[in-house]
């Protein structure tokens, strides 16, 4: 580009430089916030000025905080690939200031669970190596875990659940499909 700088940035170098995700961008194009065009090849460029005030805007809103703004942590234990991507752009789309850490299993979920403790615990109960029922149990008897709130989001009827050991009264439980309205209602609640 014989030195010149380009007029633009790609939806991955806008994203990266204002710490959010692709999708994030292109919502952030579609309703206007950020100037946005496509080339010819079905490209997206965001205009450089447009990302650069957006920036700036960013470091004048975090400038006149004296203490960062709580940042709901959040671990998902699902696993099936799709449905942790399904989650992650749901909490995207609500605009909740989130860090989602993903598991695939209740091994993997008790360790993740144990160095966040975190504030909401998402998990599915049919999983391969631990299950979420032995998972749950095991958060049961964590007393730093007494403040989080755990939803299981499950395809198993209420009578399966029963059978194989039921759930702790403070376990919200939702059935698959998602409901994500319902599952947006119980994060904000939390939030407050």
């Amino acid at each position: 580009m014989s030195g010149k700088e380009k007029n633009y940035y790609t939806s991955r170098e806008a994203a990266e430089l204002l710490g959010v995700a692709v999708s994030t961008i292109q919502l952030w194009t579609s309703n206007g916030s950020l100037s946005a065009w496509t080339t010819d090849g079905g490209h997206r460029r965001i205009a450089r000025i447009s990302v650069e005030e957006m920036l700036n805007e960013q470091k004048a809103a975090t400038a006149g905080k004296s203490a960062p703004e709580h940042k709901l942590s959040v671990v998902i234990v699902e696993d099936n690939e799709q449905q942790l991507r399904l989650y992650i752009k749901q909490f995207e789309s609500w605009g909740i200031n989130a860090q989602v850490v993903t598991a695939r299993d209740g091994y993997q979920g008790l360790v993740k669970i144990g160095n966040t403790i975190p504030d909401i615990i998402i998990t599915d109960l049919k999983m391969p190596n631990m299950d979420g029922f032995q998972m749950v149990r095991a958060l049961q008897v964590m007393p730093e875990l007494q403040d989080s709130l755990i939803i299981v989001i499950t395809g198993l009827r209420g009578d399966e659940v029963e059978e194989k050991g039921g759930l702790p009264e403070s376990v919200h439980q939702l059935t698959k499909p998602v409901p994500y309205k319902e599952l947006e209602a119980l994060v904000r609640e939390k939030l407050k």
